[in-house]
């Protein structure tokens, strides 16, 4: 599973979907994603990151659909960054 991230049609906010696994576990395994969210100030800066969380796989992807269905779009600039 790769890392997603999504930006708003004014391009001021972002949320990154990444695979979070549970380290506390013997064989540590994907069972949730981490969403983070963040302020986008200069495009040629770094995002602000405000936070994140962790949501099950399937409230992650109704999440990301309903994102999509807002407008938002699926970005690489600020790959690097992360």
């Amino acid at each position: 599973m790769e890392k997603f991230t999504l930006i708003n049609n004014d391009r001021s906010r972002i949320k990154v979907f990444e695979p979070f696994e549970d380290l506390s576990k013997p064989s540590p395994s994907i069972d949730a994603i981490m969403i983070s969210y963040g302020c986008v100030y200069k495009r040629s800066s770094k995002p602000v990151m405000k936070g994140s969380r962790v949501e099950s796989v399937e409230a992650a992807r109704k999440e990301y659909a309903e994102l999509l269905k807002d407008g938002w779009k699926k970005t690489s600039i600020f790959k690097s960054y992360f």
